[in-house]
């Protein structure tokens, strides 16, 4: 099974992600650039860019087609250029400006840690790594409090992270202490070889009690902060199996061979059952404040033995409680 990448995958070398645009004066062009083939045809440059997720406003990437630093098949473009099937899209990103990173005691639960790798239960509301709106205050800042030694491993903004979870879901993380057991963590996602379990209540019965969704993802044409089920997205496939019905809702256990973002919120969107709570794809709910989504189960082989390992997580209080009252409401 594959992890949850969606959330992102920091492994796929396709990480062009900066936390400012480059300056209006910056030759961005000068830049060590990303090539990207276009898998099908774009009626926009600047849509295509904005489709492949790079961490940029559509204003920051018009402006970088602006400074000459995305050329089309080798020559200069236009934001409103069309692209066709093929063509080959030079991106050239200036790195981050550098911000500094600032240890932040907070509480983490520590399930494991050694020289190599920390394993950790995440709380919801924590969001992993600084961005635009949070600054500080993540589990990037905790880490660093924790285990000093993880600045610059891997990505600067993002020290140590080779993986991620939204915002608001809860459950277990890896995160490398050192450049081997980042290289190792990340070659592991890069190749599906990490298993990644979650909990979930879906709204509604669904239909099978297990199955498969296979349905590609890509961004919303609609709504540019939601991921939703395209004809031209990237191939996602999710498994799951009912533990038990509650009402009118269902309780899944769910693994993902692929990693898109949000992809289980967008598969159980998608058949008509999205997760209880959630204001994006769903609707609020007045018991719960987040989307009732937990990663229970991860495995992956250790990078310095090499030993396969596996962590478990129980449901969060939050989650349990609604559980509770929701046993409780279907059997008054």
């Amino acid at each position: 099974m594959a992890l949850d990448q969606g959330a992102g995958n920091y492994a796929s070398g396709k990480d062009f992600r900066s936390q400012d645009s480059p300056p209006k004066n910056s030759p961005a062009k000068d830049f060590p650039a990303k090539e990207i083939s276009a898998d099908k045809p774009w009626s926009r440059l600047d849509q295509f860019l904005v489709d492949l997720d790079i961490g940029l406003t559509r204003s920051q990437l018009h402006r970088l087609v602006v400074q000459g630093a995305v050329l089309v098949n080798g020559h200069s473009s236009k934001p409103s250029q069309s692209i066709q099937r093929g063509d080959l899209v030079s991106v050239s990103v200036p790195p981050p400006r550098t911000l500094d990173l600032i240890p932040q005691w907070m509480p983490l639960e520590l399930v494991f840690q050694d020289e190599h790798i920390v394993v950790i239960d995440k709380p919801p509301g924590l969001s992993v790594h600084p961005g635009p709106g949070h600054p500080d205050h993540t589990l990037v800042n905790g880490l660093l409090a924790l285990c000093p030694d993880i600045q610059g491993i891997g990505d600067g903004m993002r020290p140590g992270i080779v993986h991620r979870l939204d915002k608001d879901t809860s459950g277990l993380m890896m995160v490398a202490k050192n450049h081997q057991a980042h290289l190792s963590l990340s070659a592991q996602i890069k190749d599906r070889q990490v298993t990644k379990g979650y909990v979930a209540l879906a709204t509604g019965i669904l239909a099978q009690s297990k199955g498969q969704i296979d349905a590609p993802i890509g961004r919303d044409p609609r709504n540019r902060k939601r991921m939703a089920v395209e004809p031209g997205g990237r191939e996602s496939r999710t498994n799951y199996q009912m533990l038990e019905s509650i009402g009118v809702h269902t309780l899944l256990q769910l693994y993902l061979e692929s990693g898109r973002t949000h992809q289980i919120r967008v598969h159980l969107a998608h058949l008509g059952h999205p997760l209880f709570g959630d204001t994006l794809y769903g609707k609020a709910s007045p018991m719960l404040d987040r989307q009732f989504l937990h990663a229970n189960h991860l495995g992956f082989r250790h990078p310095e033995s090499g030993k396969e390992v596996e962590f478990h997580s129980k449901l969060p209080k939050d989650l349990e409680d609604v559980l509770l009252l929701l046993k409780d409401t279907a059997t008054n």
